[in-house]
């Protein structure tokens, strides 16, 4: 163990691939793509995405809360309820005051407030849901789900555009380390299953728009790769100190071992295209678990299947790393969540190191000849993976880098 690492104790996973993090896992070793015809979006010149199974919000939330809430903060409730029990946690016995929850959101809902809008601009201003601003403030998330807990500690989220969750669980990683907490509830939640996140995308040029074969459009870092494809879900993951855990006879999955993050500083939608402030976060990281590049087993990337993003992530990989290690696309099976993204990227990092199983990445017939990766692609890859990299990127050039080692 590093001895600054906090501990993994818990998972809760709410994606396209399935309902708890069993389904989801499950669904992603057998590599297939989720990507299918998305009602919510039909009219529109990119119309599919990967979409959450049907959840029936109502039963599993009770319908008052379920009405209150936005998609993302249900999801949220959601994962974090299976993350707290994953770890074997009774929010009825802890100290509460010395429990945290940290998410990451990557926007607010852009799903609600079209309607309310309609409704102000047509003249009907006392139509408008009095729930409009608690429903779709992105903080809301965190304090929905410090509220379903009963979590008294530091409640808060982090923005960092599709670096989000991988912020957030960086930030949780600080507050333990700190000492001000011995639980966080940490991870991310987003949907950007939505008309006006589908149009804005697709005006900037990073959808997908492989419309005939939806399940074949996320194909990250293959020579045919044309965008990525909208996704949801939520992503939590339970740290706590090493020495909580231990004192409550808890075997963590893994150990999340040190962070980094950076900003490239170059333009405001596109990575810097030799990968320097993604390189910069990797290096921070490796630097605060006391790891070596040859340390690393495993790199769960980015991948959004964006032609920039791929390049620019595989030059900041092999600036660091003189031979990349494996590496995998979990976003060709589940889509791009947005916020939620890194989280549930992390989960899935923690699960490979956990189980010493490596997730194939979908859809890569022919890698781009510009890119010196070793990718699993296929089926899954049974290694053992003594320390892992998670990584993430967004919009402004944000990053993110998390370094999972084993027990």
């Amino acid at each position: 163990m590093i001895p600054r690492a906090v501990a993994v104790t818990g998972l809760g996973l709410i994606t396209p691939a399935g309902i708890g993090a069993a389904n989801t896992w499950e669904h992603v070793l057998g590599g297939t793509p989720t990507a299918r015809r998305d009602p919510k979006l039909e009219g529109l010149t990119v119309d599919f995405s990967c979409q959450v199974p049907h959840l029936d919000m109502a039963e599993r939330l009770g319908g008052r809360l379920a009405l209150r809430l936005d998609r993302f903060a249900q999801l949220a409730i959601l994962a974090a309820r299976e993350a707290v029990a994953d770890a074997g946690l009774d929010p009825a016995n802890w100290d509460a005051t010395r429990v945290g929850v940290v998410l990451g959101v990557g926007g607010n809902s852009v799903a609600t407030y079209p309607v309310e809008y309609a409704r102000l601009s047509n003249g009907r201003a006392e139509e408008v849901s009095p729930l409009m601003l608690p429903r779709s403030v992105p903080s809301m998330a965190a304090a929905e789900v410090s509220l379903d807990l009963g979590a008294l500690g530091p409640s808060f989220i982090t923005s960092t555009a599709c670096a989000s969750g991988s912020t957030a669980l960086a930030t949780a990683h600080s507050l333990l380390r700190a000492g001000a907490c011995d639980i966080v509830v940490s991870g991310g939640t987003d949907c950007a299953r939505t008309p006006m996140a589908a149009t804005c995308f697709d005006r900037l040029r990073a959808l997908s728009r492989r419309g005939h074969d939806p399940a074949g459009a996320s194909r990250p870092f293959d020579a045919d790769r044309d965008g990525f494809v909208l996704g949801e879900g939520a992503g939590i993951l339970i740290l706590e100190r090493t020495e909580h855990a231990a004192a409550r006879g808890c075997r963590p999955r893994a150990y999340l071992s040190g962070h980094g993050s950076s900003c490239d500083a170059y333009h405001y939608t596109a990575p810097h295209p030799g990968g320097e402030g993604l390189s910069r976060a990797i290096r921070a990281a490796l630097s605060d678990a006391d790891l070596a590049p040859t340390d690393i087993g495993h790199i769960n990337t980015h991948g959004t299947g964006t032609r920039l993003n791929d390049t620019a992530e595989a030059s900041a990989l092999c600036q660091v790393f003189r031979h990349p290690p494996l590496v995998t696309a979990n976003k060709s099976i589940l889509g791009h969540a947005m916020g939620a993204a890194g989280a549930i990227e992390a989960a899935l990092t923690v699960l490979t190191v956990q189980h010493g199983v490596i997730p194939p990445t979908a859809n890569l017939d022919k890698l781009d000849e510009g890119i010196s990766l070793d990718v699993v692609t296929g089926t899954m890859r049974h290694q053992t993976v003594r320390a892992a990299i998670s990584v993430s990127s967004g919009f402004g050039g944000q990053n993110a880098a998390l370094a999972f080692t084993a027990v």
